[in-house]
């Protein structure tokens, strides 16, 4: 199942540039998310990862920190908010409760074993490297200079299932992959960090862990986490068709902050000292910025600033 999310951007930013206004786009695109009755990820969930490609030890404690930062309940002082937990809290809105991540199994496939080219059932086959059983999500993220089938064509990740019906749960672990656009699209996968492709060319924003690539990789992983738990197997919660379904997150294309319009990530918060944008803090003293998400109680896009 693939995210739907930087596809939307682009249409976002499409329209914009042709003259349609945001308020035009939210008329014509109601966030009606319905819930299809299908099994949802609740509870415990163990996230294992695998590093397909070449990865710096500092690459990977961003991603893992991030993590980490979805469930930390050091959140209590004004200076912790707003958070990365905080964020996610938005999931328990979502029927059957909270959703905890906790980090299991990681593995480092730093020789390329399947190529530096993937098709998609490449991914598929690399999620069932960790076998973590129906309770949890594999991870796969891959390297800057590793190609993927339809990658910046229309996609910058996806989720899924392992098994071989994945609209039934007890076929398959839920898997998502994400791929460092560093070098390939940073304009489409990892903006705002990066002047869009397409669109208005606002100045791009500074990316709080100073790694484009990466940071622009916790903005689509949150996506495709989300997403996942809310929507693991395709009879979740989504809009439109379930071949092209807009989910928890990627109904919510660009927005950041509040005030956000086509080509404008929204007012979000800017480190004095780096003049980095981040809209949440996380463990580890690591700032992110990170999406909107649909609230089901308010029926709105949520941001945190």
């Amino acid at each position: 199942m693939a995210s739907n999310y930087r596809f939307a951007i682009f249409l976002t930013l499409f329209f914009a540039t042709a003259g349609f206004s945001a308020a035009a786009l939210v008329e014509e695109q109601p966030l009606v998310m319905k819930y299809h009755n299908g099994v949802l990820l609740k509870g415990n969930i163990t996230v294992n990862l695998v590093w397909y490609g070449k990865f710096t030890p500092i690459q990977r404690s961003v991603i893992v920190d991030f993590i980490h930062s979805l469930n930390s309940k050091d959140v209590a002082s004004s200076a912790a908010v707003p958070s990365v937990a905080s964020w996610w809290k938005t999931t328990e809105k979502y029927k059957g409760g909270s959703s905890t991540l906790v980090v299991g199994k990681q593995l480092l496939l730093e020789n390329y074993p399947l190529g530096k080219s993937l098709k998609n059932p490449y991914l598929r086959a690399l999620s069932t490297k960790l076998n973590g059983g129906l309770r949890s999500i594999t991870v796969v993220l891959t390297a800057k200079d590793v190609t993927v089938e339809r990658f910046c064509m229309s996609r910058c990740g996806t989720h899924g299932s392992s098994g071989s019906n994945p609209r039934r749960a007890a076929n398959g672990a839920a898997y998502v992959w994400v791929g460092n656009s560093e070098t390939q699209c940073p304009g489409y996968c990892a903006w705002p960090f990066h002047q869009p492709i397409y669109g208005p060319q606002t100045p791009p924003l500074v990316a709080p862990n100073g790694d484009v690539g990466v940071d622009g990789m916790i903005i689509n992983l949150a996506t495709l986490l989300a997403n996942t738990v809310t929507n693991p197997f395709n009879n979740g919660y989504y809009q439109g068709p379930p071949t092209a379904p807009l989910e928890a997150v990627s109904a919510c294309p660009g927005i950041f902050g509040s005030g956000s319009y086509p080509g404008y990530a929204g007012r979000v918060l800017v480190d004095k000292t780096t003049g980095s944008s981040y809209n949440a803090r996380g463990l580890a003293g690591r700032k992110y910025l990170l999406p909107a998400m649909w609230d089901p109680q308010s029926s709105t896009c949520k941001t945190l600033v």
